[in-house]
């Protein structure tokens, strides 16, 4: 009785610890031979307020979290060392805001296939967690049509 309550606990903390960020539309602007840097955007939410410290890939030798604002009539981007996720709130990861820049490419990406990231975040409790991602290298997000709608699933 005693190993099912333990194994009952243990899969409990689990799921809380991968559970914390919910991944919506994650996709990689495709990498052409000579390109050594490209964008990756998601939506995520967090129901109980999560911190997005970074993020890593193995086809990256730099993953850094970016945001592109305004400097008088100039659009600039900057790296964001943590990205706050509000609890019950979406964040949007896309083209011209928050976005990630993977830098140092290994090599192109190719539509269709696959790019794991993995996020790590801090907890409302101040744990430290990493939760895997798998995105679509795309022309635009998997969520999108080409006319600007929503996309039903």
């Amino acid at each position: 009785m005693i190993r099912v309550f333990i194994a009952a606990a243990l899969l409990a903390v689990c799921a809380t610890a991968t559970g914390q960020v919910h991944v919506k539309d994650a996709w990689v602007r495709p990498a052409l031979p000579g390109q050594n840097a490209t964008g990756a955007f998601m939506s995520l939410s967090s129901s109980d307020g999560t911190r997005l410290l970074g993020m890593s890939s193995s086809i990256a030798g730099v993953v850094e979290i970016h945001e592109m604002v305004m400097d008088g009539n100039v659009m600039r981007m900057r790296a964001v060392p943590i990205l706050d996720l509000p609890a019950g709130k979406t964040v949007e990861l896309k083209p011209g805001g928050y976005h990630v820049m993977l830098m140092d490419l290994k090599r192109p990406l190719a539509v269709g296939e696959k790019v794991r990231l993995e996020l790590r975040l801090e907890t409302r409790d101040k744990r430290l967690v990493t939760q895997p991602v798998e995105a679509i290298v795309a022309n635009h997000s998997p969520g999108a049509t080409t006319t600007g709608g929503e996309h039903k699933h």
